[in-house]
C-alpha cells in the first residue's frame, strides 16, 4: 500500500474510540491544513509559499512539484496543502497503481482545470507511463494510440492546466527527463527534537491529552525525527494513560508507556534491537549478508533493508560495508555487551549475499 493510500482519510474527530476507521479519521484530523500550520521544514515551506503565491497572483496552475525524502515527513500532507492553498481539487494515485500508459491516460483525461494530481512513490511508475507523463507535464497533452499494428493511429488529446505533485523516497531512481520537468523540487529532512515537540503539542491539544514539557521531550526523543512516528507514539501513550488512569503524562509516565510498546530511549523498536542482537551475538558484530541477517531475525529482506536499516545506519549503530553489515561499537554499548577482542572481519562468515 502506498504512502498516500495509508494516509488518505476523511472527517475530523478529535478523539478516537479505537476502530480502524476512526483511527484513520484521527490521523487526518491531526494533519495540518495550511502552510502556516505546517511545522518544521522552514526552507521548503518558505520556498513553496513563494511558488504558490506567485501562481495565485498570475491566476495559473502552480508549477509541478517534486517532494523527496524518507517516509513520514509530510509529503502527502504538503500535497494536500498545495491543493488547499490553490483552492483546487486533489486527485491521489500512486506509482505502483500506474503500470500502463492507458492507466495514466485515464487519470489525465479526467482532470479539471487547475486540479492537483498527487502521485505517491512516483519512482515506481512503469516506463511507458513515465514517457507519456513527459508530454503531459510539458505540453499539457497526450497522444492516445488507437488500434494495433499498421492500422494504429495517434490521436492527440489536449489536457487542462494541472499541477503534478510527485512524492518519492528514492529520488535517485527517477529518470533525468522526468526530474527536469518539475518546476520546484524539495527534499524533506528529518525533524529536530524541538520541531517534533511542536508537532506533539498541537496533536496533544486535539487528542485532549495532558502532557508535561518533559513528557513531550521524552516522546520526541524516541520518535526517530519523524512526525508520523511522533503522532503514533503519542496515541499509544494516550492509550496507556487512559487504561492506567494517569491524568498527566510526565517524563516517567511517557517512558513507562513507550517501554511497554518496546520503544527504547533511542527510538529503537523490537526489530531494530533484533537486528543488532543477531549481529552482535550470532556473528560477533559481522560482517554478514543482508539476507542471512533477515533469516536470523525472521523478517523479509526488504523489511530489514527499508524499515530497520536506515535508522540504525543514521544513528551509528550499523555500518554497511562491501563485505556485509557490521555492528558498530555504539551498537554493542547500547545492548550492554562487550565487543570481541579480535575484529569480527577475521572470521569466516557467510558472505554470498553480503553485497545485497
Amino acid at each position: 500500500m502506498s504512502e498516500a493510500e495509508r494516509e488518505e482519510a476523511g472527517g475530523s474527530p478529535l478523539v478516537s474510540t479505537g476502530t480502524a476507521g476512526e483511527e484513520k479519521q484521527l490521523e487526518a484530523a491531526l494533519r495540518p491544513k495550511s502552510l502556516e500550520h505546517f511545522v518544521g521544514q522552514p526552507t521548503v515551506r518558505n520556498q513553496l509559499s513563494l511558488v504558490l503565491e506567485s501562481s495565485r497572483m498570475r491566476d495559473t496552475a502552480a508549477d509541478h512539484v517534486l517532494l523527496s525524502g524518507p517516509p513520514g515527513l509530510g509529503k502527502t500532507t504538503l500535497a494536500m496543502i498545495i491543493a488547499a492553498e490553490m483552492a483546487a481539487p486533489l486527485r491521489i494515485s500512486s506509482g505502483p497503481a500506474i503500470q500502463h500508459a492507458g492507466d495514466l491516460a485515464a487519470i489525465l483525461s479526467s482532470l479539471t482545470e487547475g486540479e492537483v494530481l498527487f502521485i505517491d512513490e512516483i519512482h515506481r511508475m512503469s516506463r511507458p507511463a513515465e514517457e507519456m507523463l513527459y508530454m503531459a507535464m510539458e505540453d499539457f497533452r497526450v497522444d492516445i494510440i488507437v488500434g494495433k499494428g499498421a492500422g494504429a493511429t495517434s490521436i492527440p488529446l489536449e489536457l487542462p492546466g494541472f499541477t503534478l505533485v510527485g512524492a518519492t523516497t528514492r529520488a535517485g531512481l527517477l529518470p533525468g527527463p522526468l526530474r527536469d520537468r518539475f518546476g520546484f523540487t524539495a527534499h524533506l529532512e528529518y525533524y529536530s527534537a524541538e520541531d517534533l515537540e511542536r508537532v506533539l503539542r498541537r496533536s496533544a491539544g486535539m487528542l485532549d491529552v495532558d502532557v508535561t514539557d518533559d513528557g513531550f521531550s521524552e516522546i520526541a526523543s524516541r520518535s526517530r525525527g519523524t512526525p508520523r512516528i511522533a503522532n503514533r507514539l503519542l496515541r499509544r501513550v494516550r492509550d496507556w494513560a487512559l487504561v492506567k488512569r494517569v491524568d498527566q503524562v510526565d517524563h516517567q509516565a511517557a517512558s513507562e508507556a513507550l517501554e511497554t510498546y518496546e520503544v527504547d530511549a533511542r527510538g529503537l523498536d523490537r526489530l531494530d534491537r533484533a537486528v543488532l542482537q543477531a549481529l552482535c551475538t550470532a556473528f560477533r558484530g559481522g560482517p554478514v549478508g543482508l539476507s542471512t541477517l533477515a533469516v536470523i531475525v525472521g523478517e523479509e529482506t526488504e523489511t530489514v533493508e527499508t524499515v530497520a536499516e536506515p535508522y540504525l545506519v543514521r544513528e551509528g549503530f550499523l555500518a554497511r560495508t562491501s563485505r556485509g553489515r557490521m555492528a558498530t561499537d555504539a551498537a554493542w554499548r547500547h545492548l550492554g555487551l562487550t565487543p570481541p577482542a579480535e575484529p569480527a572481519a577475521e572470521q569466516q562468515l557467510p558472505l554470498a549475499d553480503s553485497e545485497s
